[in-house]
């Protein structure tokens, strides 16, 4: 029997069930194990792909300890290495307040630069580079005197020596509140 490739054939001649594993040339228990297999692989890769960004998030938070972030009581909530962002909360209370009651634009800021930094590091080798921030700017354009803040740090460049990061920092109902640049140098310890 002479096997014909699928490419070959019309619409209506495409082979229908274990035929298909004639038309490439193998067995059917060959066919149905590879596509076991495959399956499987691209199972354990999503999933290591997800538990990547949950253990960035979970070593960031671990390594905040005896830092301003724990004193802020910033935490880093969720990260996607592939898509370049990492969002992270901060409580808004007396402890963020600005003599009038309202959040001050210094811990606005500690939350961009903790979040556009640490993003900073889904791109380098930590055995053999730091990041350092080197500038920071931001236009605070909302009040809060309560509550929470969200911020989300979105890679806007990242070249081999310099990383500029976008931060919004948003309140609960996504309104912006304060909008940050940073840019962070990459270099080798």
């Amino acid at each position: 029997m002479q096997l014909a490739s699928p490419i070959q054939l019309a619409p209506d001649e495409l082979p229908q069930g274990g035929n298909a594993a004639r038309v490439i040339g193998c067995s059917g228990v060959i066919w149905v194990a590879c596509l076991f297999l495959f399956s499987i692989l691209f199972y354990f890769y999503g999933l290591i792909l997800s538990m990547t960004n949950e253990v960035f998030v979970e070593y960031l938070n671990a390594h905040s300890k005896n830092t301003l972030m724990e004193t802020l009581e910033i935490k880093y909530d969720s990260a996607n290495t592939k898509e370049g962002w990492l969002k992270g909360s901060m409580p808004v209370n007396a402890k963020h307040h600005q003599p009038f009651g309202l959040l001050h634009g210094g811990a606005s800021l500690s939350l961009a630069e903790s979040l556009g930094s640490a993003a900073s590091l889904m791109y380098i080798d930590l055995k053999t580079q730091a990041i350092n921030g080197i500038s920071i700017s931001a236009n605070h354009v909302k009040s809060k005197k309560d509550g929470m803040v969200y911020g989300t740090a979105q890679i806007v460049h990242k070249g081999k020596s310099t990383h500029l990061w976008e931060i919004k920092i948003e309140d609960e109902k996504g309104k912006l509140i304060s909008l940050c640049k940073l840019t962070n140098l990459v270099i080798n310890k």
